[in-house]
């Protein structure tokens, strides 16, 4: 892992197209600007985490005999 320290205005860069600037430090929060090509996609590490927690239930409890009782639910 790398730790940087930055001061309010100043910035780094991530690879080539991605620059994280601090906009304001209050407290213990961070305010962060991310320049990033629209394709790069930018999400809340806790929500990426629900995200996949979601998946990981919904995967466990899947049963596929349940399917024609859905489907037959779906037709009404």
């Amino acid at each position: 892992m790398l730790v940087l320290s930055r001061k309010v205005k100043q910035s780094f860069l991530l690879g080539d197209g991605i620059e994280i600037t601090v906009l304001e430090i209050s407290g213990d929060k961070v305010k962060i600007a991310i320049e990033a090509p629209k394709e790069v996609p930018i999400l809340r590490k806790e929500l990426a985490e629900t995200k996949q927690a979601n998946l990981d239930a919904a995967a466990g409890s899947f049963d596929p005999a349940m399917l024609p009782k859905l489907k037959e639910l779906g037709a009404k």
